[in-house]
């Protein structure tokens, strides 16, 4: 399949933030990207489930929502009532992360895990076939606008083989830094989902930014 183009509303323009949803819908991405922070698992805190389900109202694409939260398994019924179409949620996260990836499938979203930069994607291999997303962060999670880590490429071409090896049909997610000069690249290990913030909304023309990221 053709990779896919997620713009991160964490660095949209909160002040005219219909205007840059609106944006995203008329353009070529085929996701919202949804940062959800806590401060406590990170340090930032973002959008809340009353942002979230006024973004649902107008958004014309399914919103893939990335909890980088403390204890996601106390708000998965929430975030399926706000309009979460994805929910993914950190490896670190969750104790119970079998238990956890079923009860996002059993309030109807697909279900993803993510995992930071520094744990080996080997991690995931007992769970790689049941989540439909695997997240990979190609910066350390909290803040946009950090420098992508290079050895991304190689996660991400070694968790392409354990999907293959492990029969799983998820779909390799990567988010942090990414722009138009790792974006081939980075298909070209394996990833399927682009995920791109500041790139995005800081460009002139963001519209044609999501149309250089999904057609290079």
């Amino acid at each position: 399949m053709a990779h896919l183009v997620a713009p991160s509303l964490l660095a949209a323009n909160f002040l005219n933030l219909e205007k840059d949803i609106r944006m995203v819908n008329e353009s070529q991405a085929d996701w919202f990207h949804v940062d959800v922070m806590d401060g406590h698992f990170v340090p930032n805190i973002s959008f809340g489930f009353s942002i979230i389900s006024q973004i649902k109202s107008i958004a014309g694409k399914p919103l893939d929502v990335h909890l980088m939260i403390s204890d996601p398994d106390k708000y998965i019924e929430e975030f399926k009532k706000s309009g979460a179409d994805h929910l993914t949620v950190h490896y670190e996260t969750c104790p119970h992360l079998h238990r956890s990836i079923h009860s996002i499938k059993e309030n109807e979203m697909k279900a993803g895990v993510v995992i930071n930069p520094h744990n080996p994607v080997s991690l995931l291999s007992d769970i790689v076939a049941d989540v439909d997303i695997v997240l990979i962060m190609s910066v350390n999670p909290g803040f946009g606008g950090q420098r992508f880590i290079s050895s991304t490429y190689r996660r991400i071409s070694e968790l392409k083989e354990l999907l293959i090896r492990k029969n799983s049909n998820a779909l390799i997610e990567v988010d942090g830094g990414v722009d138009t000069a790792n974006a081939q690249k980075l298909v070209e290990a394996g990833a399927d989902i682009l995920v791109a913030g500041s790139f995005v909304f800081g460009s002139e023309d963001p519209a044609r930014t999501i149309e250089q990221l999904k057609n290079f």
